[in-house]
């Protein structure tokens, strides 16, 4: 085995259609005849509760690979499509310059690059069930490690202190999927730990209160999570927490109305300070032993072969991108379906990687205009994931099948923290200053051409405009770009246009309601306290 996985001990948390609303909830009742007294009766079985809720990130089920599905086939008739990285990926990047999926006929999937999606969708209505569930594994943690159950099933000293760390890291995990939810879904339905199970239903929170809640979380965990790099490798640790308030606070504006630049300096700083550095290679960040970056990476969602079988994940991202053989993806084949835009692609001056080595593109036998959106060899196909390791071969416990794969996914690294650095200096917050802000970048643009500083830029090219062509070359892939096009104005209107974007071949913009999707029809209808986002 490549790292040390928790154990995963099945709670039997079934996913139904909606949300606490009557006959339409989030079922916690045990289906294998496993009872919450027997989960969380030892320690050890509150690990292993905990190892259920960072599982749920990684797996679609209770089987592996498909079988057993959290989310209902009513709502995703496709396991393998309803894993959070996956649904998370296809709204950040589909939507987007960087990305098109071949397949017309999955489900969601046309009207997603076009921006033209309703409120029925399955991938929008997967990602939103999919946040729930998670929410609900955290809730049920979190409801049952407060001190006072935990001593009252005779739980004491180390045992409870690690329990309070475990608590935190529950409350870390679900104030980074509500944060998934505001930034998608602005106005979600809320439910916490004090939420009756399967009586109440849910009031609808507005994006300022839950920026609020978000915020107050993340400071509320903050002295019960473990020092930054002192945790199992995939647990977050305070450096985790961190880097989501610098990442919720260069987004404030867009949330909220209010800058709030100096506050993401400010975590940034901490983050920075904590002994993180740059890996020397970006060619080995995506790679099957990525597990050995803990140099950059700050929080991870696990994979590899044997424990964490999934067709979503980074499975989907080593095999998805069109074209690529076998031989360089380190898989049994590609699934024809990723690709780039020519937009995208431009950003990089040399698109052949040889001098930013960041542009990992296979162009051979492919176009790089999109000039058919759904035509498998229309677009540049990134080969940025690939499953082997940094000396070539296979991992060691390699699929023999070759259908999944090892390569873990960074929710957070150092890159994306210099990045926020940078951006939130030149939006005038104070804490930074512009010749460190320029230090960072030049670190990401040697560390892309190979060590050589020939890539590296003056003071006065560092611009915001910059900052956002930076992020999309360091970040690709890694689900920002949506997010990002969003803060800088660029996503609905016609300031930036990509091949496709409305429909159109060149592109052209589109109604502001889509930077926001709209709440599933599902729960419309179930809970009379939502309201449809505007426009839906």
């Amino acid at each position: 085995m490549k790292r040390n996985h928790f154990k995963i001990l099945i709670i039997a948390v079934t996913c139904l259609v909606g949300l606490a609303s009557c006959s339409k909830k989030l079922d916690l009742v045990p289906t294998n005849d496993i009872t919450a007294a027997e989960v969380y009766s030892t320690p050890a079985g509150y690990k292993q509760a905990l190892a259920k809720v960072y599982a749920a990130f990684a797996l679609t089920g209770n089987t592996g690979g498909t079988g057993n599905p959290d989310i209902s086939p009513q709502i995703i008739s496709d396991e393998g499509n309803s894993d959070f990285l996956r649904l998370y990926f296809n709204l950040q990047e589909l939507t987007t310059d960087e990305a098109a999926w071949t397949w017309q006929g999955d489900a969601g999937i046309q009207g997603l690059h076009e921006m033209s999606w309703s409120s029925i969708n399955a991938i929008v209505d997967g990602l939103y069930y999919r946040c729930f569930f998670q929410i609900t594994l955290c809730n049920d943690f979190i409801r049952q490690s407060n001190d006072a159950a935990v001593s009252g099933r005779g739980i004491t000293g180390a045992d409870a202190a690690n329990i309070r760390n475990y608590r935190a890291e529950a409350r870390f995990l679900r104030a980074y999927q509500y944060w998934v939810l505001m930034d998608l879904y602005a106005n979600p339905p809320f439910v916490d730990e004090n939420t009756p199970i399967a009586t109440a239903i849910p009031k609808q929170i507005q994006r300022k209160d839950l920026f609020n809640y978000i915020e107050s979380e993340l400071k509320g965990a903050d002295s019960s999570l473990v020092a930054p790099r002192q945790n199992e490798y995939g647990r977050a640790d305070q450096a985790a927490e961190w880097a989501l308030l610098a990442r919720l606070y260069l987004n404030a504006k867009v949330y909220t109305g209010v800058d709030r630049s100096t506050d993401a300096i400010t975590y940034c700083n901490k983050i920075i300070n904590a002994g993180y550095s740059l890996h020397p290679k970006y060619s080995e960040l995506m790679l099957a032993d990525n597990n050995l970056n803990t140099d950059e990476f700050i929080f991870t969602i696990n994979y590899d072969a044997t424990n964490t079988q999934t067709y979503g994940g980074t499975t989907y991202l080593v095999h998805g991108p069109a074209a690529i053989p076998g031989s360089v993806s380190g898989t049994n084949g590609n699934w024809g379906g990723l690709r780039c835009t020519e937009d995208f692609v431009n950003l990089f001056t040399d698109n052949s990687g040889n001098t930013d080595q960041r542009a990992q593109f296979w162009q051979t036998g492919q176009t790089l205009d999109m000039t058919g959106l759904y035509v498998g060899a229309n677009g540049f196909p990134t080969f940025k994931y690939r499953n082997v390791t940094r000396a070539g071969a296979l991992p060691a416990n390699a699929d023999p099948a070759g259908n999944f794969v090892d390569v873990d996914f960074p929710l957070f690294r150092l890159a994306e923290i210099y990045l926020i650095y940078a951006e939130s200096v030149l939006r005038g917050g104070s804490g930074g200053d512009a010749t460190t802000a320029l230090t960072y970048i030049n670190l990401l643009r040697t560390r892309a051409y190979g060590g050589s500083m020939a890539g590296n830029i003056t003071q006065g090219q560092l611009t915001l405009d910059f900052i956002l062509a930076e992020r999309g070359r360091e970040l690709y892939y890694e689900a920002f770009r949506r997010t990002d096009l969003i803060r800088f104005g660029e996503f609905t209107t016609g300031a930036y246009l990509w091949a496709w974007k409305g429909e159109v071949i060149g592109g052209t913009a589109v109604a502001d309601k889509y930077n926001v999707f709209p709440l599933p029809s599902t729960d419309l209808s179930s809970n009379p306290n939502l309201t449809q986002n505007p426009g839906y």
